[in-house]
């Protein structure tokens, strides 16, 4: 078995949405979700104070899973999420556990 990590970033406005998408997916144990900041030089979508601080909220998710289990669900992604603009990145894991 061979995990990855997959992050997904979401507009704080659809946020909700991959929550209880994420929720409802019975291959997924869990996963962790965080407030973040978006920093880009393709200032055409943001609003006037996000243009001159150059950055944008987003959340962020994180999800261990089995590599044969990331493309179907990107896939289901691909399905029920469209446009939504979510932005995600799939890197293979070295290591997980617990420190107890």
């Amino acid at each position: 078995m061979t995990d990855v990590l997959l992050t997904l970033i979401a507009r704080p406005d659809v946020e909700e949405i991959v929550i209880d998408w994420l929720l409802g997916r019975e291959e997924l144990s869990g996963f962790t979700g965080e407030a973040a900041w978006g920093h880009s030089r393709e200032h055409g979508r943001f609003n006037l104070v996000e243009q001159v601080t150059g950055r944008q909220r987003r959340a962020v998710f994180h999800l261990k899973l089995d590599q044969q289990e990331a493309e179907p669900l990107l896939e289901a992604m691909r399905d029920d999420l469209a446009g939504l603009g979510l932005r995600y990145w799939l890197v293979p894991m070295l290591d997980s556990g617990v420190i107890a």
